[in-house]
């Protein structure tokens, strides 16, 4: 397989505060990637990542509300 041009990685969190995706820049495309390892794309970010090629940057923002606070 050709090795992918990871440039950019980032966890987006989901309405639960889990991470949901990965935000990427692969070969000047920004996609975001699911987290399968079955995807060709995740498997090639997770293969840099254990390299230590590659960093994925946490979540930013989107933050759970506790169940007891509705937002303004």
């Amino acid at each position: 397989m050709e090795q992918m041009n990871v440039t950019f990685a980032q966890y987006v969190a989901d309405d639960s505060g889990n991470n949901g995706c990965v935000n990427a820049t692969i070969d000047g495309i920004t996609m975001a990637v699911p987290l399968d390892p079955a995807n060709r794309h995740y498997a090639e970010i997770m293969r840099q990542v254990e390299a230590g090629d590659l960093v994925i940057q946490e979540a930013e923002g989107n933050e759970p509300l506790p169940a007891d606070e509705t937002p303004e």
